[in-house]
């Protein structure tokens, strides 16, 4: 590794190292395409990263990174949310701590970048194209906050389009290609076994009018997943010529060749403030600064209980995963092979953002297999820190919204022994929800079972681009 910069080096160009560097622990995680993990550190430091003397970095607004109550670290009840598994290359929140390590010197990346969200809604026209090239007959119509093709009522083709920007899609041809086998689990109607899946030209070629219609026939593709016999092509778009991560549209291809499924976004993204960004170098310090007192869930276990040998017999070896008397273990080391500067999937202020983030290739151990993690690039001393969320007694947590209009559709999870009432608080900036439980009457017993469920909230006036606040957390909502 090369001498680093002084942390107080934050003047002048930066000078150009090969592209390695490192990722750590960061507050809030979402899975991607692929089986990645996403990290959105919302850290701060007094460290370096470009020159933000000029004025046009001066006028950018702090940028409110959404940081949600269940992250890694945090605490949930089994009526918040589901439970959540642990996405490969995320640290355990109560195993030991995890640093990052590059395997060569760390690039800079270039001194800013900007922003991309999406904003308005999506037209028929749009929805009518896509579904043209999807081969689905049939006009969009409304259903709720969507626009729907296609028969869901039964066997056939279903195209589903969110009206709110970005604009998120699904799309699933129920009507199998060949009978399903009792007992097998099918992908969009066709067999997990028993057919060749087609070759990755041949799935490229497939998806590629569906891709044009999607506004992403210049996107980067790997068709490399399959899903027994059904072959996905994920179509990763550069945006501003910068690479992305977060924001793929998968297109499912069967072994007849036909698009049996498929999801994305169908809005374009518009281009927003632009920051001042640090270097991956920078990055480092930062994300291991985050890492520390991390893991273990900040339990005090105790001692390692180990079999007590009998006499003549050898002590048994140590379990490495036993927490010693302290508390804490020690950190585990990983490895970072590749880094690339781009954007990444984030939450602003309740609005799908893809934010200037550094793309990290990790390896967890030698010969293992790789994981991307990406971590904010934008320079701290430009991100906001959110407030910590409480939850009070009684209220639930909003997870997502979606809007037409005047009317408010909102997500949460719930318990199956209460009813639940949604509200709405309206100002000139922003709509607050408050969805609040009431236990039916004469439930003395109730099994822990969570459901998402949805209520529907009419506004006095449309939501346009004012913010959905999550009364119960305080936080921003996202679109969902």
């Amino acid at each position: 590794m090369s001498t680093e910069r002084p942390d107080n080096d934050v003047t002048g160009p930066r000078r150009r190292r090969p592209p390695l560097a490192v990722a750590s622990v960061a507050a809030a995680v979402l899975l991607a395409g692929g089986g990645g993990a996403y990290w959105a550190s919302t850290a701060s430091s007094d460290g370096g990263g470009a020159d933000s003397g000029t004025a046009a970095k001066k006028s950018a607004p702090l940028l409110a990174l959404d940081a949600p109550a269940d992250g890694p670290g945090g605490t949930s009840s089994a009526s918040d949310s589901p439970p959540a598994g642990i996405a490969p290359g995320e640290p355990d929140p109560g195993g030991p701590p995890v640093i990052y390590r590059a395997a060569g010197e760390l690039p800079d990346g270039p001194d800013e970048a900007a922003v991309h969200h999406a904003k308005g809604t999506v037209a028929s026209a749009d929805v009518a194209r896509l579904a043209k090239a999807l081969g689905i007959p049939g006009t969009p119509r409304t259903e709720g906050t969507s626009w729907v093709v296609g028969d869901d009522d039964g066997p056939g083709a279903l195209l589903k389009v969110a009206k709110q920007a970005p604009g998120t899609w699904t799309f699933a041809r129920t009507t199998p290609s060949k009978p399903c086998e009792p007992g097998k689990m099918c992908a969009n109607g066709a067999t997990e076994s028993g057919g060749d899946p087609v070759s990755e030209k041949a799935a490229k070629a497939a998806a590629a009018p569906v891709l044009k219609a999607a506004g992403q026939d210049d996107a980067a593709l790997n068709a490399g997943q399959l899903m027994g016999d059904v072959r996905v092509v994920n179509a990763d778009p550069k945006i501003d010529g910068l690479p992305t991560y977060g924001w793929s549209t998968g297109v499912q291809v069967g072994p007849d060749g036909k698009v049996t499924g498929g999801s994305g976004h169908l809005k374009a993204l518009e281009k927003g403030a632009t920051y001042p960004a640090v270097g991956a170098d920078e990055a480092l310090k930062q994300l291991n600064e985050a890492s520390k007192g991390k893991g273990d869930g900040g339990r005090d276990i105790g001692g390692c209980a180990t079999p007590v040998p009998l006499e003549g017999e050898p002590k048994p070896p140590a379990d490495p995963q036993c927490v010693p008397s302290n508390g804490k273990r020690a950190p585990v080391t990983q490895t970072v092979e590749d880094a690339v500067f781009g954007l990444a999937l984030n939450y602003v202020d309740g609005r799908q953002t893809l934010v200037p983030s550094w793309l990290f290739t990790v390896r967890q151990a030698p010969g293992g297999p790789e994981n991307t993690i990406t971590q904010v690039a934008v320079d701290p001393k430009f991100i906001e820190k959110p407030d910590a969320p409480t939850t009070p007694s009684g209220d639930r947590k909003v997870t997502s919204y979606g809007a037409d209009g005047r009317t408010l559709e909102v997500t949460f999870w719930g318990g199956v022994c209460s009813t639940y009432s949604a509200s709405a608080k309206e100002s000139a900036g922003q709509v607050r929800i408050t969805v609040t439980e009431k236990p039916q009457e004469g439930k003395k017993a109730c099994i822990m079972i969570a459901k998402e469920l949805t209520r529907t909230v009419t506004l006095e006036k449309p939501l346009g681009d004012r913010t959905v606040i999550d009364a119960a957390s305080g936080g921003a909502v996202p679109r969902g």
